[in-house]
């Protein structure tokens, strides 16, 4: 048996979570008595909210169990930024390959495409908008970083547009930006509240158990220990992204980045005037250590940026406000007339990267599968990989499938302490260079 050192952690203020348009009205159902089940899925992000969902419809008849130390919306699933991108993330076109980057947008564009049934499915206000999102840059310097990101466009023949200018000015309701390159696909939305809708459409035959706290493990028994309680399963799937390591299902390929938000309050009648015309919108910076920024159905601001190194995968307060304190910077940057706007919620969260990019899709030791590494797309991704984990779990082949698996084998990094240093000094070079985005 193994015993579990680190834990997810409501790490500050969850803006998303604490603003949902759809409330929750089922029960939270905790382990507190021994149980066995078919399948245990670890992890109830949209990774493990789609491996449990898929798997349900393959074997209606299995009972899984899908379980996490938070309650549904407040893991990293729901402190992202909100884009489910539809299209490769690829600044670098030096880096486009037509044939996977087109085999990526259908599968991202498959992953929005079953979100949407589930949300809908739900009667759910998730602010769920499909209304594209820029790619943006302030420094000239950076316009290459635009070029780039056109060129792979061309290349699987996606539309976009350029827009510059005080015509991008009037899209966004701010002047801060030299030069966008827009792609309609782009869905925006609640992220947590997307996930708990993702969770009450699950089928009957999956028990979601919350609050609930994994404090050991024992592979040879298929067994997890929550205190003194267990629960017990044929297979048992890890989509506990950054925790993967801390479960054994993977050593040394993980690089998890904390990453830290603050959202406005909902902005006033009087404060709206400088977004007249404007509709809810979402910028990503031409630099990737930039800031994201988003404009709300609700009327609130979102800046993401800051980046730090925590080998225990969870944050403090202190480092939180430090935060906020470049958020505001950024903030002001952009929206001087809103000086007197104040940040209602600050967070923080983790990116689970790879050094490849290429995710952990494995089935890591007999009857136990792990998929992590979302690489900073995680809705659609890990929507994806999950419906594909449960589709091998069954034995089903298909060409998507084949293409996952030759397109996860993440490259090995140094253990800690190395890991962690080298992070910090890359970390803290980019952050230099991407200085005029954030």
């Amino acid at each position: 048996m193994k015993q579990i050192k680190r834990f997810p952690a409501v790490d500050g203020s969850l803006g998303w979570y604490e603003s949902m348009p759809n409330q929750r009205t089922h029960p939270i159902i905790k382990v507190t008595e021994n149980g066995s089940f078919d399948y245990v899925v670890v992890g109830a992000g949209f990774t493990g909210l789609s491996v449990a969902g898929r798997l349900a419809e393959l074997e209606p008849q299995s009972s899984i169990a899908l379980v996490d130390a938070l309650l549904v919306g407040q893991g990293t699933s729901g402190r992202n930024a909100g884009f489910i991108i539809d299209i490769p993330h690829n600044l670098d076109a030096t880096d486009a390959d037509r044939f996977t980057d087109s085999y990526i947008r259908s599968l991202n564009g498959f992953a929005i495409s079953r979100l949407d049934n589930i949300r809908k499915s739900q009667g759910d206000d998730v602010y769920w908008r499909q209304i594209g999102k820029y790619l943006a840059a302030h420094e000239e310097k950076h316009f290459k970083n635009l070029e780039g990101f056109a060129a792979t466009l061309d290349n699987i023949d996606e539309p976009y547009s350029v827009v510059e200018g005080s015509e991008l000015k009037e899209k966004l309701g701010t002047g801060y930006y030299k030069k966008a390159i827009f792609t309609p696909g782009n869905v925006l939305v609640n992220p947590a509240a997307l996930a708990l809708s993702v969770s009450k459409g699950l089928p009957e035959n999956v028990t979601v158990f919350e609050s609930s706290k994994i404090t050991a493990f024992d592979w040879e028994s298929k067994k997890l220990f929550f205190g003194s309680q267990t629960l017990e399963a044929d297979k048992i799937i890890l989509a506990t992204n950054s925790f993967t390591e801390e479960f054994r299902g993977c050593t040394n390929k993980l690089a998890p980045i904390f990453t830290y938000a603050s959202l406005t309050r909902p902005l006033t009648a009087a404060e709206l005037a400088q977004f007249e015309g404007v509709g809810s919108w979402g910028v990503t910076a031409a630099h990737p250590a930039g800031s994201t920024v988003r404009f709300t159905p609700d009327n609130r601001i979102l800046i993401r940026n800051s980046f730090d190194v925590l080998p225990g995968l969870s944050s403090n307060q202190k480092l939180i406000e430090k935060a906020k304190v470049q958020h505001r910077k950024s903030f002001l940057k952009r929206f001087p007339e809103l000086n007197t706007v104040p940040f209602e919620h600050s967070w923080g969260g983790m990116l689970c990267m790879t050094m490849n990019h290429e995710p952990v899709f494995s089935e890591c030791r007999p009857g136990v599968f792990a998929i992590a590494a979302m690489n900073g797309v995680g809705i659609a991704k890990g929507t994806y990989l999950g419906y594909y984990m449960a589709e091998m779990i069954v034995g089903n082949k298909s060409d998507s499938l084949d293409f996952i698996l030759n397109s996860s084998n993440p490259s090995w990094v140094p253990p800690d302490p190395l890991r962690s240093l080298g992070a910090k000094m890359r970390l803290s070079l980019e952050q230099r260079l991407a200085k005029g985005e954030k």
